[in-house]
Order: C-alpha cells, then structure tokens, then sequence
C-alpha cells in the first residue's frame, strides 16, 4: 500500500536528500570543505549591513557548516547567536555565542551557549535544510523549529546554508511554509527573484 500524501513525499525526499548530501560531502575535496563558509559574501554582507544579531547553527554531521561564519560576521561587529531547542515540540530559542564560548549539550545532539544570559532576537536567521529549490522553498528535518522560528520573527531575514548538491527541483511547500529570502552554498549566493 503507498501513501500519496506531501507528507509521505517529503519522508522519502529527505531520506534521497540525505544520501545525496551525504555522498557529496564524502567526495568533497578536502581543502575545498574547509574553506567553504568561511566568508561572507559581499551582496550578503551588503544585505545585513544594518542588522545586529545572526543566528548561526552548528552543524551536525554533513551539513553545511554555519558555524564557520562566526569569526567573519562578528569582525563585521554582528552578535552571533545560536538555537537551543528547548522542548520536542519544536520551540526553540536564540542565544548570543563566541566562538570561543563553552557549548552544553542539548537535544537532538545539538549544542548551545549558557542560557544564562536569555535570548536574543534575531535579525537573520541562517538555517540548515536538507533541499531546497530556486524558489527559495526548504525542505527541513521535519521538526517544524525553524518554521516556527521564521513564524515567530517575520521581519527577520531567512537564509539557508547548503552544499549545492541539495538543491533539488521542487521542494514540496506547505500553506505554512515560509520561504527563504536567500540560500548560500559553497559555490553562489541564490536570491528569492521577487526581492
């Protein structure tokens, strides 16, 4: 028996997605993965001139490293900040970082700054995904937190972080799903046409 429903479709898409990503990162020149996302690319830097707080992630596994971004964002005098899931219902929260602030354990095999000194707001928040498309749709671990995130601050600047390997022709969009406003990989900066 198959189930036709999107949701049945973006099970199996995240599972190809992940083996596509998987497969590229492994064949990825050594050099080329560690200088991937170690600078900030001039329209991007352009486009968050006048913002105040980046929201990174750390990656896991073989996703696109945002962490790298830090050093290059905080010489431009951004906060950097990263999640802290707080429950498995998809809430998560904000939290300025250092690179050279100790990291705590949290679920999913994630890691976040002491929560001791409360959450920021972000001004951009740069994603991890598994796909994306042209149309700036992206294909998430299915967790709903970054959709919640993009929800709960509108005005911020959405942008995903992906080898370009994850690019796919058509991410399947729920009424929901806010779009991406950007997505950078190792090789371009892709911007939403309608901006």
């Amino acid at each position: 028996m198959s189930d036709d429903s999107p949701a049945a479709d973006k099970v199996s898409l995240r599972a190809i997605a992940r083996q596509r990503r998987r497969n590229f990162v492994a064949t990825l020149d050594p050099l080329a993965h560690r200088l991937a996302f170690k600078a900030v690319p001039s329209p991007l830097a352009r486009r968050i001139a006048d913002a105040g707080v980046v929201a990174l992630y750390m990656g896991l596994d073989d996703e696109a490293p945002a962490q790298r971004l830090a050093p290059p964002l905080q010489a431009m005098g951004k906060i950097v900040a990263l999640p802290r899931v707080i429950d498995r219902l998809g809430s998560m929260e904000f939290l300025a970082w250092n690179a050279d602030d100790q990291l705590f354990p949290g679920l999913y095999g994630t890691s976040h700054p002491e929560p001791a000194g409360g959450a920021v707001t972000p001004d951009v928040i740069v994603a991890p995904l598994i796909a994306f498309d042209r149309a700036m749709n992206r294909l998430g671990q299915g967790g709903g937190y970054y959709d919640r995130a993009f929800a709960r601050f509108p005005d911020a600047l959405r942008i995903g972080l992906a080898w370009s390997a994850q690019e796919i022709d058509m991410v399947p969009a729920d009424p929901w799903d806010l779009p991406l406003h950007m997505v950078m990989t190792e090789v371009e900066l892709i911007e939403a046409l309608d901006q």
